[in-house]
């Protein structure tokens, strides 16, 4: 299983938008549409930082590259 991490964004720390946990699990996720996948190719996605709540199970996604994920101890 996935070890914990805590994730900041510049100077702000992210906490989960449902329960306000602040642990996650990292997960990376590729976003396309079906028009791009059709035309392109599963390659032409974009990727996204996935954080998935240890709480909640709520996942959030990012696409900016400036997120930080430091390790957490449960």
């Amino acid at each position: 299983m996935a070890k914990p991490v805590r994730a900041a964004l510049g100077e702000v720390w992210l906490n989960c938008q449902v329960c306000q946990g602040d642990l996650f699990r990292e997960r990376r996720v590729l976003l396309n549409s079906a028009g791009m996948e059709f035309m392109l190719g599963k390659l032409a996605g974009e990727n996204a930082t996935g954080l998935i709540c240890w709480r909640c199970g709520y996942v959030h996604l990012f696409v900016n590259k400036d997120i930080k994920l430091y390790r957490a101890d449960k």
